[in-house]
């Protein structure tokens, strides 16, 4: 919880109470603001930003039900956190149906009333982040939108913008749906919930960045950075780099390089690049559910064919492409991935193949799999 929310509003009618809590919540680094009954703390909390309500159910007039109910209604952030006597668990179990955190019971016990606190913070914290990345996320759209619309694809990204929109809210719905996970970690004290809405929410993020990277280096013209390599290192490294994720997927990965190829001038980072998009996608197409009937395949390879400095070739024995769709492929945020792809990548291969003065190439069959070729010129 950041440094300036570090406030907390008490609410009980017991003066010793309110005493004895507020000195311990003030030894935990609090700035504790206390009322004796609910008309009192809902006329404060106005005035206050208060993350965290600490009230008692049974109060004098407003019952603590009440000041919760609405509390949450003025301010659905704000964690509030019940104090019960022992006769009242069915009042505190009602309580958490209208959104509180948590509750304690009298007498109050210190360690208790510190996992109570820990609890409203993490769920606070979780919210925060996954505000700030929804927030991010805007943003980094806004502005790579604008660098778009100042180049000559002005007229394909014009023709594409629902499909990116589609894109975001994809990613946007991961980002909730990670969100809930977590939420509902916390509320059930479940740590594999817990887990699973965090990797969610950072697989996510990772989708924004690679969306954020993938159109600046669509825009992006440059001359590659040619430099004097092992042909074979970049193709090593996506290997060992997917050979995991493969696994993960039950899709047999596999590599035959030609250890004879001399050093070639070529970018290895933007060749690299090329190679990762080319086997996501293989290993994502023998994952397809119209696959299911054999085990996913995948084969990269590196030889040296005439008037070529190297040829790459990544084959998979997944869903394939017919006609139609092999003809779009390399066409603008053109996806055979649904919802689950933008396009971008083949799009970016393509255009750091030209690059290079490279060729691509693909050949593919509907339901046997897909071939993809690049190769790389001889550069003196």
């Amino acid at each position: 919880m950041k440094t300036k929310n570090r406030q907390i509003l008490l609410v009980d009618d017991e003066e010793g109470i309110r005493k004895v809590l507020g000195i311990s919540l003030a030894d935990s680094g609090y700035h504790v603001v206390t009322a004796a009954n609910g008309e009192k703390a809902l006329a404060l909390f106005k005035n206050m930003d208060s993350p965290i309500v600490l009230t008692a159910i049974k109060l004098p007039g407003m019952a603590g039900i009440q000041l919760l109910r609405k509390i949450k209604k003025d301010s659905p952030d704000t964690e509030v956190i019940m104090i019960t006597g022992r006769g009242d668990m069915e009042l505190a179990i009602q309580s958490l149906k209208f959104g509180a955190v948590d509750f304690i019971t009298k007498p109050l016990n210190d360690d208790v009333l510190q996992i109570a606190l820990k609890r409203a913070k993490e769920k606070i914290f979780y919210r925060e982040t996954v505000r700030d990345y929804t927030e991010n996320l805007e943003q980094l759209v806004y502005e790579k939108t604008k660098k778009l619309l100042q180049t000559e694809r002005l007229a394909a990204v014009a023709q594409t913008v629902s499909a990116m929109a589609h894109a975001i809210k994809n990613i946007t719905g991961g980002l909730t749906g990670g969100a809930f996970v977590l939420e509902k970690g916390l509320e059930l004290e479940n740590k594999k919930y817990l887990d699973q809405g965090w990797d969610m929410l950072k697989r996510n993020v990772e989708r924004v960045k690679q969306l954020a990277l993938d159109l600046l280096n669509y825009t992006k013209e440059r001359e590659p950075d040619y430099q004097l390599c092992d042909p074979n290192q970049p193709i090593q490294e996506v290997y060992q780099l997917m050979l995991p994720y493969a696994t993960e997927y039950s899709v047999a990965l596999e590599v035959d390089l030609d250890t004879k190829l001399p050093d070639a001038w070529f970018d290895p980072e933007r060749i690299n690049r090329c190679l990762l998009n080319l086997v996501t996608n293989a290993i994502d197409a023998c994952t397809d559910i119209s696959c299911n009937h054999r085990q996913g395949k995948v084969s990269l390879r590196s030889l040296r064919r005439k008037n070529f400095a190297v040829e790459y070739e990544i084959c998979d024995n997944g869903c394939g492409m017919d006609e139609e769709t092999k003809a779009k492929i390399f066409q603008q945020f053109f996806s055979t991935k649904g919802s689950q792809g933008t396009g971008l990548g083949l799009m970016i291969t393509h255009k750091i193949v030209d690059e290079h003065r490279g060729v691509i190439e693909c050949s593919s069959e509907l339901g046997k799999g897909t071939t993809f070729v690049i190769r790389l010129p001889v550069r003196e």
